[in-house]
């Protein structure tokens, strides 16, 4: 069975960030999550894949080439024009089996898919979307389900206390190929608002099937950081490069460490790192491969990505750097969030 990965999308909540990037390619634990996500389906036995392309289709393409290099096989499909959902799955269809998984490749999740495959096979309808719980479901598309898992209808972002019930749509599904002559070409289409609806209006079988383990959509910045810190005290399972040098310190392959530097746990330092002495990392810290950490810096609730470089004496409290980012001497940053530009926005 193939993997659909929906990795079109602009990222626009994520910006200054994904201005240059696409989102899946966002690195989280110091990785693409494309790449976690690619990884975590190939353990479960998905061997082949396709991937919609449309911001910065090449930045994917060339990481990834034809998936040899990560044991698995990879298709592309590139939208000229946004396609939405929908659009983009018909997009790749001759690309496409009788049945296959999609997945929103810019939602984090780390989730078993073989109750998915099977709940389909049980209950014979054309589509079965993934679904988790939320404590807020005002934010997202809630659906209205049977105790059987078949999908009455599906509501968007309903107000305060009036969902029908906190179970919402995971950006998972698997579909058989029947549902794809529902998808008009040539034009953006939703899945959620048109082709499900359409699903249901047809009597083809839509349902649901709560799926079990960790998800959360990282399209804000907060959430992007709330990612990182539910890795580093492993409420999110995610596997963790480099050597854990004491309890909720992991350090990669390489590093200089200087004299006095003080890591308060947890921290993740990535490879070729070099941190100055008397510096202070942590807590909720993550460093990206080759970054420079000068002398007397201070660094908590942080992510830099890789090559960054904070100079001597620079203060930064819960910011997100982008690859090449550089704090200056002597600067104390809040919230800030630098893209590669070197531009910084204070949120």
């Amino acid at each position: 069975m193939k993997a659909l990965l929906l990795a079109g999308g602009l990222g626009t909540r994520l910006r200054p960030l994904t201005e240059q990037l696409p989102k899946p390619m966002a690195p989280v634990g110091n990785r693409p999550w494309l790449e976690h996500l690619i990884l975590q389906l190939k353990e479960q036995g998905i061997g082949e894949f396709v991937i919609t392309l449309k911001h910065y289709p090449e930045l994917i393409r060339s990481y990834f080439g034809d998936g040899s290099r990560f044991g698995v096989s990879i298709a592309y499909t590139v939208e000229e024009e946004a396609l939405g959902t929908a659009g983009a799955i018909k997009n790749a269809e001759h690309l496409l089996g009788e049945r296959f998984l999609v997945f929103n490749a810019d939602v984090i999740q780390k989730v078993d898919i073989l109750p998915l495959i099977e709940f389909h096979k049980q209950h014979g309808g054309s589509a079965t979307i993934g679904l988790t719980r939320v404590e807020d479901p005002s934010q997202f598309g809630v659906v209205d389900i049977t105790p059987s898992g078949r999908i009455l209808k599906f509501i968007e972002k309903p107000p305060i206390g009036q969902a029908p019930s906190d179970l919402i749509n995971a950006g998972v599904y698997l579909l058989d190929r029947q549902v794809l002559s529902l998808i008009p070409a040539g034009r953006e289409v939703s899945i959620e608002r048109e082709t499900f609806p359409l699903l249901i209006q047809q009597g083809l079988g839509a349902y649901g099937c709560h799926m079990r383990g960790y998800w959360l959509d990282m399209g804000t910045r907060e959430r992007y950081r709330k990612v990182h810190w539910d890795i580093l005290d492993r409420t999110f399972p995610l596997p963790i490069a480099g050597h854990e040098q004491s309890r909720g310190i992991w350090v990669g392959e390489e590093c200089v460490i200087g004299s006095g530097v003080l890591l308060i746990p947890p921290v993740l330092i990535g490879d070729r790192v070099h941190i100055g002495d008397k510096a202070i990392i942590g807590p909720n810290t993550v460093i990206g491969n080759d970054c420079r950490i000068e002398r007397e810096a201070r660094l908590s609730e942080t992510i830099l990505w890789d090559k960054c470089r904070v100079s001597r004496g620079a203060q930064l409290y819960q910011c997100v750097f982008g690859y090449e980012a550089e704090a200056g001497s002597g600067h104390v940053l809040y919230e800030a969030v630098v893209n590669r530009m070197k531009e910084a926005m204070t949120v």
